[in-house]
């Protein structure tokens, strides 16, 4: 069998667990077993169904009132609990920051090796892995041994795949024991963002500032672009550092890792580390003085130009854009 961590965040899915749930079905199936997932609290409850049409045939809940706020020990201990009593011969997670921190604690807890960030997985006697290193700027090939293979799947290194007919899936309760001491790191306090505003990790859209933005104030204008275009603002680390924007809205190896359909980018030079965390993005659109800078040999598109003047004339032209738009027809009362 194979056993995967679904992510969530107080009943919000993350969706980068169904890239992993994607992978780990191509893997069950090559290997001939279930794919079963794990839930931890109750807040996921509700999440269940929906893994049913990613292959998910048996989910397991973990229900604690405990567990109303994350603690890395404590799910840790939910997989490995489940790993034993299943007798799971994988067991695997996103490589967010949660997936590899949890997996990491498993490891270390069963004395058994974990493979980060795979892309590809061959089975085997040992399976042979695909994943990324140096923050995804170069793919490595490794053996993974251990009597149960443990790994954890990059994030938006492929597309989440639904499968042609969803069954019913199996919803099983978990009886796990947790012990008073795995809840030494728990979340305590959050600070929530803005209400109505678009998270980075989720929007389709990034509207994205580096030095170029010049400074804070700067950033309005993409505020305004990202808000016409239902998107998110994000910035490199440069902008966080000068204390521009806040290390929440970091885009690079050390911040968030985005998948955006679009992410524009301006006044980005595009260091590694930042290129890093926008790969997942599927369209790049540079907006730069510099032809010459590293962003603009990646990106899909770019233009080449001042971005104080160029990103309120895009702002504009989308604005016209809408009030061009017919307004929906109303009702006469007789439909």
């Amino acid at each position: 069998m194979l056993l995967g961590l679904v992510e969530h965040d107080r009943g919000a899915l993350n969706e980068a667990s169904l890239e992993m749930l994607t992978l780990g079905r191509r893997l069950a199936d090559r290997l001939g077993v279930p794919l079963h997932a794990v839930l931890v609290g109750s807040e996921a409850r509700p999440l269940a169904a929906r893994l049913s049409e990613y292959g998910v045939t048996t989910v397991h809940l973990v229900e604690d009132e405990r567990l109303s706020e994350y603690a890395p020990e404590a799910w840790a201990q939910c997989v490995s609990e489940l790993v034993r009593a299943t007798g799971s011969q994988v067991a695997m997670a996103s490589g967010t920051d949660r997936g590899n921190e949890v997996m990491a604690h498993v490891a270390a807890g069963a004395g058994l090796p974990l493979a980060a960030n795979c892309v590809e997985v061959e089975p085997g006697e040992t399976y042979l892995v695909t994943r990324q290193r140096w923050g995804g700027s170069l793919l490595e090939e490794a053996r993974l041994d251990g009597e149960v293979k443990l790994l954890t799947v990059a994030p938006h290194a492929l597309e989440a795949e639904a499968v042609a007919e969803a069954g019913e899936v199996v919803l099983e309760r978990a009886s796990v024991a947790l012990a008073d001491d795995t809840f030494r790191v728990l979340v305590t306090r959050r600070v929530e963002p803005a209400a109505g505003a678009v998270s980075l990790a989720d929007a389709r859209v990034v509207v994205g500032g580096g030095r170029g933005v010049g400074s804070a104030e700067g950033f309005a204008a993409l505020e305004e672009l990202a808000e016409l275009l239902g998107g998110a603002v994000g910035g490199s680390r440069v902008v966080t550092n000068l204390g521009w924007r806040s290390h929440a809205d970091q885009i690079g190896q050390t911040g968030m890792r985005i998948g955006p359909d679009l992410y524009i980018a301006c006044g980005v030079s595009g260091a590694i580390q930042h290129m890093v965390g926008c790969k997942g993005a599927k369209r790049l659109l540079a907006i730069n003085t510099d032809p010459g800078a590293p962003i603009v040999a990646k990106a899909d598109y770019a233009v080449i130009g001042d971005l104080s003047e160029i990103v309120p004339a895009v702002s504009a032209e989308i604005r016209k854009l809408k009030l061009a738009q017919p307004s929906p027809a109303r009702g006469t009362g007789d439909d």
